[in-house]
C-alpha cells in the first residue's frame, strides 16, 4: 500500500474555509440521511450555462463522490502497471489533490471491472471505503492515514456476487454496517474504531443495495435488501426484527436503495418488479401491500429499475424503468399514471439519479446531463437542462456512446459528478 500526500498552502486553506459558511455536506451515499434529499438554499432556480469550478483527473469507477468538511472523496481503479483500487481526497473548493491511498486489488470473479462501486462514507473524522472485492479501509479523513483495514472476502468467506461488493457502508453509533455476503454474515456490524466484528446476521446472498436506517415502533431499524429478502435488523446487535422473503427469479440484482414514506417501504428490481411493504406501527414487522412484475424485462409492470433509486413525492412514486422510461406510479396500487421517454436514452439499463430539493427534483442522467425539474401526477416538466460531464465507455463498453452511471453529490451549492476520466465541480449557486 502506498499513500501520496500533497501539501496544501496554509493561506489557500484559510481562504477556502472562509468561502462556504453554513454550506451543506454530502457525507455518504444519497446525502446526509441516505434519502436523496438536499436542503441547501441559495441555489439557482433555472440555468442556461453552469460554471465548471474545477476538474480533476481520476480513473474509472462506478462509485459516486461524497463531500464533507471542504473535502471530496471518490474511488477508482487502475490496471497498469498492476491492478489497484485507489481512494482519493480533493479540496472541495479548488480541486487540488490532498491525498491518495492505493492498494493492489485483482478483480477475480468480478464482472464489469471499471472500478469500485460503493461511495465513501465519512463519519466523525473517518473515511470508510469499501472496494469491489470486499477490501475495507478506515482512513483518517483529513490526512489519509490508514487507521485499520480488513479483507472481508477472505475473512468472512464472502460469496462474491457477479457484480462485486457495491453497498456503501452505513455508520450507526460506534458501528459501521455492511452488506458483504459472507457465509452466515450477509450483513455485518464492525467496531468503527478498531474494525473488530461485533455481529453477523442473515445467510442470504448479497445484493448491491445500500442499507438504510429507519425508525419503527420506537426502535431504530437497519433495513437491508439482500439477494434473498428485505429485512429489518437491530443495528446494535444484528438481531433480525423481521424478514420478508423476496428471492429473485433469475439472480440477485437489487441495486436501488429502498425508499420509505410514512409507514410504507418500496423496492424495485429489474427482473422482479416492484414490492410495497407496510411497516407495522405498533410492533416490529411488515405486511405486503402489493407486488407487481411484468412478463419480462421489456414487457414490465409498475416500475422495474436497475440502477436508479426512485423518488417518492406525496402519493406518487417516480422512477426509471428497465429501458430508460421515466414513470409515475400511484403509490397505493402501483398503477401507472404516465410515462415519459425524454429524460434519458431509451436503452437497456437507462439511468437517472434523482435528488429532491423542496418542490423541485434534480435529475442526472447517464448522458451526463443535469436537469432541474418538477415531477407531478400531471407530468414531467423540465425547468432547465444541460450537460455537465461527458460520458465514458469503461463502465459499459458494449454501448459505444458511453454512460455516466455514478450518483453525483450535491453540496456547498455545487454538484460533483464523475466519469471514468475526471471528476468535476459545477456551481449551482444563485
Amino acid at each position: 500500500m502506498r499513500i501520496q500526500l500533497i501539501p496544501t498552502v496554509v493561506g489557500v486553506m484559510l481562504a477556502s474555509c472562509a468561502l462556504r459558511v453554513m454550506a451543506d455536506d454530502w457525507p455518504q451515499w444519497r446525502g446526509p440521511k441516505r434519502d436523496g434529499e438536499w436542503h441547501e438554499r441559495g441555489v439557482v432556480d433555472a440555468f442556461e450555462k453552469l460554471e465548471v469550478v474545477w476538474r480533476a483527473d481520476i480513473g474509472a469507477g462506478y462509485s459516486g463522490p461524497t463531500v464533507a468538511d471542504e473535502r471530496v472523496y471518490v474511488t477508482d481503479r487502475v490496471t497498469e502497471p498492476e491492478e489497484k483500487e485507489r481512494i482519493h481526497c480533493f479540496d472541495a473548493r479548488l480541486g487540488s489533490k490532498l491525498w491518495t491511498v492505493e492498494y493492489a486489488c485483482p478483480y477475480d470473479g468480478v464482472s464489469y471491472t471499471a472500478g469500485p462501486r460503493a461511495a465513501v462514507t465519512i463519519d466523525d473524522g473517518r473515511a470508510f471505503a469499501l472496494g469491489a472485492t470486499g477490501r475495507l479501509h478506515c482512513l483518517d479523513a483529513g490526512s489519509g492515514a490508514v487507521l485499520w483495514e480488513r479483507d472481508l472476502r477472505k475473512e468472512l468467506n464472502v460469496r462474491m456476487p457477479i457484480w462485486g461488493i457495491a453497498a456503501a457502508p452505513l455508520v450507526y453509533g460506534d458501528l459501521v454496517i455492511l452488506q458483504i455476503g459472507g457465509k452466515g454474515a450477509c450483513m455485518v456490524g464492525l467496531d468503527k474504531k478498531s474494525g473488530e466484528t461485533i455481529w453477523r446476521a442473515l445467510d442470504d446472498r448479497a445484493a448491491y443495495s445500500a442499507p438504510i436506517l429507519i425508525r419503527q415502533a420506537g426502535h431504530d431499524v437497519v433495513v437491508c435488501w439482500t439477494g434473498d429478502s428485505v429485512a429489518g435488523l437491530d443495528p446494535t446487535t444484528g438481531k433480525v426484527y423481521w424478514r420478508f422473503p423476496f428471492a429473485p427469479r433469475r439472480m440477485p440484482i437489487g441495486v436501488a436503495t429502498p425508499i420509505v414514506h410514512g409507514d410504507r417501504l418500496f423496492v424495485t428490481s429489474f427482473y422482479d418488479g416492484s414490492l410495497m411493504l407496510r411497516l407495522l406501527p405498533d410492533r416490529l414487522g411488515v405486511q405486503k401491500l402489493w407486488h407487481r412484475v411484468g412478463k419480462n424485462e421489456r414487457d414490465t409492470d409498475a416500475l422495474q429499475s436497475i440502477i436508479s433509486t426512485p423518488v417518492w413525492i406525496g402519493e406518487h412514486i417516480y422512477g426509471v424503468d428497465s429501458y430508460g422510461q421515466l414513470r409515475c406510479l400511484e403509490a397505493s396500487t402501483g398503477d401507472r399514471v404516465w410515462e415519459d421517454r425524454t429524460a434519458t436514452r431509451q436503452v437497456r439499463w437507462g439511468t437517472v439519479h434523482f435528488v429532491r430539493q423542496g418542490r423541485r427534483t434534480w435529475m442526472f442522467n447517464e448522458r451526463g446531463e443535469l436537469m432541474l425539474s418538477e415531477l407531478s401526477p400531471e407530468g414531467f416538466r423540465v425547468i432547465s437542462r444541460t450537460k455537465i460531464i461527458e460520458p465514458t465507455v469503461v463502465q459499459l463498453r458494449r454501448r459505444g456512446e458511453g454512460v455516466c452511471w455514478s450518483h453525483p453529490a450535491f453540496a456547498q451549492r455545487c454538484v460533483f459528478a464523475r466519469s471514468d476520466k475526471e471528476i468535476v465541480c459545477v456551481s449551482l449557486e444563485d
